[in-house]
């Protein structure tokens, strides 16, 4: 693997995938990493890359605060310095997931996602009615400190049991089958960073 942390962790990852469909693993990438990616996620935001996500896709797709309050840019290879090793770390994942699945994940896609203070995404599965090509949903989280009592958690609701919180704390990969898992973004009382995508299928 690209990141020797996220080699580690990989047997972990994979054994949580196949016995419960989801996973979470802290210190995924090296902390210098993890607040470059934080850095240039602000820097676009306060120069007004981002743009207010929307909801559904093609011509189904709109802007609803309603429903998700986020701003998002997506990643493009040759950008950034950081977001090429992230995307190189996660192609190498898309790999090993395949060898150990055989998902057929033929590429891997990532955007920025900026909460501000307040903002929330309701329940929703990741995978489009009319469209399955996303199979594994992986977000990264950026934010350094983070306390429980500031909200913002990844609220996830397996078939079984209660529903599970993750807090957003910096370094930390939550994996996640995409049709299968519901989840929510709760709201927060500080701006909330990630990377959030999907690795794919043809």
């Amino acid at each position: 693997m690209t990141e020797p942390l996220l080699q580690r962790l990989l047997p972990h990852i994979i054994d949580d995938l196949a016995e419960r469909g989801w996973s979470r693993q802290a210190h995924v990438l090296p902390q210098s990493l993890t607040r470059e990616l934080a850095e240039e996620c602000r820097n676009r935001a306060r120069n007004g890359a981002l743009s207010p996500a929307g909801v559904g896709r093609g011509q189904g797709l709109a802007v609803r605060e309603g429903v998700r309050g986020d701003s998002i840019q997506w990643l493009e290879a040759g950008q950034n310095a950081a977001c090429d090793r992230y995307l190189a770390t996660m192609d190498e994942l898309r790999q090993a997931l395949n060898q150990a699945f055989y998902l057929g994940l033929a590429d891997y896609e990532s955007h920025f996602a900026h909460y501000p203070p307040g903002a929330f995404y309701q329940k929703h599965l990741d995978r489009f009615r009319d469209d399955d090509r996303r199979t594994v949903s992986a977000v990264l989280y950026l934010n350094d400190d983070w306390q429980a009592d500031q909200g913002g958690a990844l609220r996830l609701y397996p078939d079984s049991g209660e529903p599970l919180d993750v807090l957003p704390e910096a370094g930390t990969l939550v994996l996640f089958m995409s049709a299968d898992l519901p989840h929510e973004v709760l709201p927060a009382t500080r701006e909330r960073l990630s990377l959030t995508g999907w690795f794919r299928r043809r």
